[in-house]
């Protein structure tokens, strides 16, 4: 899974398509990504010794990679990941549309 943690995706599949936000936490082993402010679940929570106050709060719950396009920070478009060995021998992600490093 190539994308990671703090990239800028836009949702390309399902309710919230068109959304453009950053990920805020990758799961690789279950090929699935959480989304800031999509896919978005009501939960209600009972008051706990860690939470005083119960109610219902808004969870963001994991959604598939596939249903997710990185946005390049160059050229601004949803695009697909390359990757491609640096000068110094380290592997980093590149855009497929311009070549800008990710």
């Amino acid at each position: 899974m190539r994308i990671r943690k703090g990239d800028t995706v836009i949702v390309r599949a399902g309710k919230y398509k068109g959304h453009r936000s950053e990920v805020v936490r990758a799961m690789p082993s279950q090929g699935k990504v959480v989304v800031e402010g999509v896919n978005v679940a009501k939960r209600h929570s009972k008051p706990t010794a860690r939470t005083y106050q119960g109610g219902i709060i808004d969870k963001f719950m994991p959604m598939p990679v596939s249903a997710v396009s990185i946005v390049c920070r160059s050229c601004g478009d949803p695009t697909r990941i390359g990757m491609q060995v640096d000068d110094q021998g380290r592997k980093v992600r590149i855009c497929r549309k311009c070549g800008a490093e990710l």
